[in-house]
């Protein structure tokens, strides 16, 4: 496919923040943009889960939301636990005080991708080129000598971003002292674990040894999505990340994932009969990465990313002035956008980066005069506060994003 020598826009990155920019720029009636990613449509894999409600609701504003809400598996509350029992219960239902979306899409981003796709083509938009790319302001140059004049870049290219990289946009990283990575993987159990800890419809965070584990039962939601291009999955699929304190594989084997669990995961789903009176094994690997805990946000734009398994990543830049010496282009609006979204993108990250310095407690004594840990202090602090419904609230306040529209 070629691509047009000029456009009004250009996107870089078809993920799910470039997918939602050309969403949106159709919705308001702009169809005079170009779509452009480097791995080939398909190839991607599941890696981000979970939704929240501002983000659903920023959706639905561009009528981009149903596609999802159909699919999705819409989240209860996230549950803090330890390897046998309940903490703390973040409910989302008090949501619906402020929201008409008061839970949490738990949906593969690969579904994610292909819904937002298909309501781009609904609307008549078709043709997502792969290639290589490379841009320097006004004009982007790919690897296949084919360049595209642009007035405006939406960098939706990730962390490493070709187009931050090429308009000197700095984007330091700021990286953490706690759980430096995180693994991640869809697994299935033989056999399936059962427990009041793995409940579909709610996202588990196990906290154990200065660890955070993740678990989010998935069912047979997404069997077909998550395994095409593999051996077909017929059990209930488990997305799992936990944390890893060092350097982890970059695609963990089997064996890697199931000390994992056996070591910080709940009871109820490891293989040590020692825990668990009815041990169960990961029986299919479908998937397996690790992303660092890292965060970043730019200089001059509203651009942070963070990977946290508490989420946060979504807030994303969606707009990069590159308007090459028109001086009858008025770009106060976006100058005005990116200073109010850089406030709200700090805040996310210092949001994120709290929760993951509360999970990083560990159970060690302060000293031998002192037999009390910061994890022990606090388990018992959230155990008293998961009494009382205002507390909940909040917490599912701070996770749902609804206060940083």
């Amino acid at each position: 496919m070629s691509l047009p020598e000029n456009t009004t826009v250009l996107i870089v990155g078809a993920g799910p923040a470039g997918l939602t920019a050309a969403l949106s720029l159709a919705h308001h009636g702009c169809y005079d943009f170009v779509i452009v990613d480097a791995a080939v449509k398909g190839q991607n894999t599941s890696r981000a889960m979970t939704i929240h409600s501002a983000t659903v609701e920023a959706l639905a504003s561009i009528d981009a939301a149903d596609g999802l809400l159909s699919q999705a598996i819409k989240g209860k509350s996230m549950r803090i636990t330890s390897r046998s029992s309940e903490i703390f219960d973040a409910k989302f239902f008090p949501l619906k005080k402020h929201s008409a979306h008061p839970y949490a899409l738990y949906i593969p981003q690969i579904v994610t991708e292909l819904v937002l796709e298909q309501k781009l083509q609904s609307l008549g938009v078709v043709g997502m080129k792969q290639s290589e790319k490379n841009s320097r302001i006004t004009d982007v140059a790919f690897e296949d000598g084919q360049v595209i004049r642009a007035r405006y870049i939406i960098g939706a290219d990730g962390a490493r971003s070709i187009v931050k990289l090429h308009i000197n946009l700095t984007c330091p990283i700021l990286d953490n002292d706690v759980m430096t990575q995180m693994v991640v993987a869809d697994v299935t159990f033989e056999p399936e674990p059962v427990g009041p800890l793995i409940l579909e419809g709610h996202l588990i965070g196990t906290v154990f040894s200065g660890n955070f584990f993740m678990v989010i039962p998935l069912g047979n939601h997404f069997n077909a999505e998550l395994t095409r291009d593999g051996k077909p999955a017929t059990k209930s699929i488990f997305r799992i990340a936990c944390g890893i304190h060092g350097e982890a594989p970059h695609a963990p084997p089997k064996e890697y994932i199931q000390h994992l669990i056996d070591t910080y995961g709940p009871a109820c789903m490891t293989s040590d009969s020692s825990l668990n009176p009815t041990p169960v094994k990961v029986d299919q690997l479908i998937w397996s990465s690790r992303f660092r805990t890292h965060s970043a946000i730019a200089d001059r734009t509203f651009a942070p990313h963070i990977h946290s398994p508490f989420g946060g990543q979504e807030a994303v830049a969606k707009y990069i002035q590159t308007s090459a010496g028109n001086p009858n282009v008025d770009d106060t609006i976006l100058r005005e956008t990116a200073d109010a979204r850089h406030a709200r993108a700090l805040e996310i990250i210092g949001y994120s980066k709290t929760l993951l310095k509360l999970a990083s407690f560990t159970y060690d004594s302060y000293a031998w005069w002192m037999p009390c840990s910061g994890g022990f202090i606090r388990d018992l602090i959230l155990r008293i506060l998961s009494r009382f419904d205002f507390v909940q609230s909040k917490v599912a306040w701070g996770l749902s994003g609804l206060g940083r529209r």
